[in-house]
């Protein structure tokens, strides 16, 4: 792994382009992005052939036969396989991993340029087939980090000036933008009771979401209070002088450690930590660690000048729908306004759900699927479930199909990739059982399933004292009768 080294500020011709003064900024930002890709696409080899491959959910080559390469651009509308996706897959892994070891740093300008945009195309592919399972905001969250950090240059030569600004530009938009959610949203993000809720409703709680629901109600209001401050006050002040940007990013930071430890939300909060690094410069780095030295830089190659320039031009042109969605009364969440995932909008819980409910998939081999049968529930590796299993923590690993059953516990349209999810279980289809925790019919197939819902609350501190359980469930009903294999078409 490459040293990182704290450059001076350039004091020669390009004053006005370089940030000499940012380099460990550079380093957070492109080793950091790259890892996120690098986990990314290790999620993408693990389940994207069960999710979206030729025997998937939703098969990728259903996607592709009746959308157009400029309305959803990807390498695969040339050929899709689940061995050239494994394939591309891997090739990223092995870029990724380059990077983070900041190997392509080491080289001209153009090296690491080259490697985040192969990334950020590859990622764009998968992204633009991946239909619910890829319509998460931190994908294009992913996409936008990774184009703009391909600007960031080498070792060799200071970072960019208007890259480093346009990053906090990034910063401020999904930070704001995720205030002004919550302020447009729910009545109770302006009474100051959302907290109250959050943390047993969210898609996919980890241990500490218990023990963070349980702290005192005065606590989650200083929450609420503490969130609306750093979502809408202190992103502008990431553009203030320092070290009144390297604070305002510090807020940001903590804040984001601490949804990092109360819960599941993939990569979004490691990514927010990373990027918020953009407004912390060198020099508050050295008052606070001495010890880290600093280096001669290059003056940038002409042709370098003449790229950022023009690609800043094109995001700051693209940044107009962004915001001007900031502005809008119906602000959209999520949002990405080009089909190149670019400047998007960015923000979440526009809403808090105040009652958790789960869809909980259970087998019988009885003849008779009546109340008196031996039904078995299948686990899911994430997602609440068994009263007893501790929830614990995956992200930044993003565990798609358990989000995809909160969302379907929601209400959410589009179920057809759960039908044939039920399909594939009855059939005890091997890669997709191995995208649960429990398969409760290891040797054969059940002869029926049903689905019901639960209502799910966590425990008090006496009910767990007493029972050890994480959870208390009441059963709400049925919502899939029991049906076998044979009551089915094929999938």
């Amino acid at each position: 792994m490459s040293p990182i080294r704290l450059l001076p500020s350039v004091g020669r011709t390009m004053d006005w382009f370089s940030a000499g003064d940012y380099e460990l900024a550079r380093q957070v930002l492109q080793r950091g992005i790259a890892a996120c890709y690098l986990i990314a696409f290790v999620s993408t080899i693990n389940q994207f052939p069960v999710l979206l491959g030729e025997r998937g959910l939703l098969p990728a080559r259903r996607f592709l036969a009746r959308i157009r390469f400029r309305q959803s651009p990807s390498l695969f509308h040339w050929r899709y396989s689940d061995r050239l996706l494994l394939a591309v897959c891997w090739l990223a892994v092995l870029i990724a991993a380059t990077l983070v070891a900041g190997v392509p740093q080491l080289g001209p300008p153009w090296m690491p340029m080259a490697a985040f945009l192969v990334l950020w195309a590859l990622y764009l592919s998968i992204v633009n087939i991946g239909q619910t399972f890829y319509s998460f905001g931190w994908e294009s969250l992913l996409l936008e980090a990774g184009f703009v950090v391909a600007f960031l240059g080498s070792n060799e030569i200071a970072p960019p000036l208007a890259i480093i600004l346009f990053t906090r530009w990034l910063v401020f938009r999904l930070e704001f933008g995720a205030g002004l959610i919550k302020i447009r949203g729910g009545r109770e993000w302006r009474d100051l009771t959302a907290l109250d809720y959050h943390h047993e409703t969210q898609p996919m709680p980890n241990a500490l979401s218990w023990f963070a629901h349980r702290l005192p109600k005065r606590i989650h209001r200083i929450e609420v209070l503490g969130n609306h401050f750093v979502q809408l006050g202190v992103p502008i002040f990431l553009f203030a002088p320092q070290p009144v940007a390297s604070v305002a990013a510090a807020l940001i930071i903590v804040t984001q450690v601490w949804l990092v430890v109360s819960g599941n939300f993939a990569w979004l909060n490691w990514i927010t930590i990373v990027l918020a690094f953009s407004a912390i410069d060198d020099a508050t780095v050295r008052a606070v660690i001495p010890t880290l030295g600093d280096g001669p830089a290059a003056e940038p190659p002409g042709w370098f000048v003449v790229v950022v320039l023009a690609v800043t031009a094109l995001l700051v042109v693209l940044s107009y729908w962004p915001a001007r969605n900031l502005a809008a009364r119906r602000q959209l969440m999520n949002a990405s306004f080009n089909r190149y995932h670019l400047v998007n909008a960015y923000g979440a819980f526009g809403t808090v759900t105040k009652r958790r409910r789960e869809v909980i998939i259970e087998g019988t081999n009885d003849t008779d699927p009546g109340e008196l049968a031996d039904w078995r529930e299948y686990e899911f590796a994430g997602k609440p479930g068994d009263p007893m299993r501790r929830p614990r923590q995956f992200a930044p690993y993003h565990l798609r199909l358990d989000w995809q059953m909160w969302f379907l516990a929601l209400g959410a349209p589009g179920t057809r990739w759960f039908q044939v999810l039920l399909i594939r279980l009855l059939e005890g289809d091997g890669p997709t059982l191995g995208m649960l925790r429990v398969n409760p019919f290891p040797d054969s197939p059940p002869r029926w399933l049903r689905v019901r819902v639960y209502d799910y609350r966590f425990t008090t501190g006496a009910e767990r004292r007493a029972t050890g359980a994480w959870w208390v469930r009441r059963p709400i009903g049925l919502v899939v009768e029991p049906f076998t294999l044979h009551d089915v078409g094929d999938a």
